[in-house]
């Protein structure tokens, strides 16, 4: 992969790499290797650990921390019914917190080494590898850097009894943020809320990256417009199935080199993911999918 006359060894550990790309990354960053290997990111062992998390950790580290706040605002003498608003408010703003880091930070353009590099770190890691479910989730030693100074906001704008029933219901919201993500790539919803949620975050990652912010609800894309538009009434899942169903699952046929391609999108990464495939790449062809 060369860019600007740089090439990414992706044989050696990548962080301090991509930095190189300048100008390019951002074309880089946004061809995904469909793949279900975690590649290295740092030469330190300690550096790397950190940046890998099992999906289950999530809830494991952040539940029990839900609870702690929640109740201490039953302590503070703050009524049933007015827990469960703060919990509910907590989740509310989580979700406008979620969409908005998602739309505004996580895809901001880049060109400089250290904003390549730092971009690379927080999500294009997982828009280049989104298939690595060791970085699928927010490492719990970063989320702790985050939640700090938000407690303290939340702290400053709520009265001190609702203050920690508000944050903990962010805190679930992000819990529930996080395990909705790792479903959405390794589950196969067929139908209802979670397969049209699947489907737009699928169509975030391989045909339109500038829609589909929302993880666990439309709510907000709706509101802002930036749902996924479908193409010719259909879904790009629909159109992956139709292809697939004429050339076959394993991709044969005589479709000549456009034949895995719809409306310029990779069919083969897509329904890798999408479409619940077992292989991830045909095996005639690179790993590297773009689209």
């Amino acid at each position: 992969m060369v860019a600007n006359e740089f090439t990414v060894d992706l044989s050696k550990p990548l962080v301090f790499q991509v930095g190189h790309l300048g100008e390019a990354y951002q074309e880089w960053v946004h061809q995904p290797i469909v793949s279900k290997e975690t590649p290295r990111f740092f030469e330190n062992d300690f550096l790397e650990f950190l940046t890998r998390t099992a999906w289950w950790i999530i809830p494991l580290v952040w539940l029990p921390v839900v609870c702690f706040f929640v109740s201490s605002s039953v302590k503070l003498g703050l009524p049933p019914n007015d827990v469960a608003l703060a919990i509910f408010c907590g989740i509310m703003v989580w979700t406008l917190v979620e969409y908005a880091l998602h739309r505004f930070l996580f895809h901001i353009n880049t060109t400089s080494y250290w904003a390549n590099t730092l971009h690379y770190l927080i999500h294009g890691c997982h828009h280049k590898h989104p298939m690595d479910g060791l970085r699928l989730v927010f490492p719990p030693a970063a989320a702790v850097i985050l939640a700090l100074p938000l407690w303290g906001m939340v702290n400053q704008l709520a009265s001190e009894a609702y203050a920690p029933a508000v944050f903990g219901g962010g805190l679930l919201g992000y819990v529930m943020y996080d395990c909705t993500h790792y479903y959405l790539h390794y589950g196969k919803p067929l139908k209802g809320i979670s397969h049209q949620l699947k489907r737009n975050h699928m169509e975030h990652h391989f045909r339109i990256q500038d829609k589909g912010f929302g993880i666990t609800s439309n709510f907000w894309d709706r509101v802002f417009g930036t749902l996924p538009p479908k193409t010719d009434g259909r879904s790009l899942i629909e159109e992956v199935a139709d292809v697939r169903g004429s050339r076959g699952q394993d991709g044969g046929g005589e479709g000549g080199e456009d034949s895995g391609r719809v409306n310029g999108t990779d069919l083969h990464g897509f329904s890798a993911l999408a479409m619940g495939h077992s292989r991830l790449c045909e095996e005639s062809e690179t790993r590297t999918c773009c689209y």
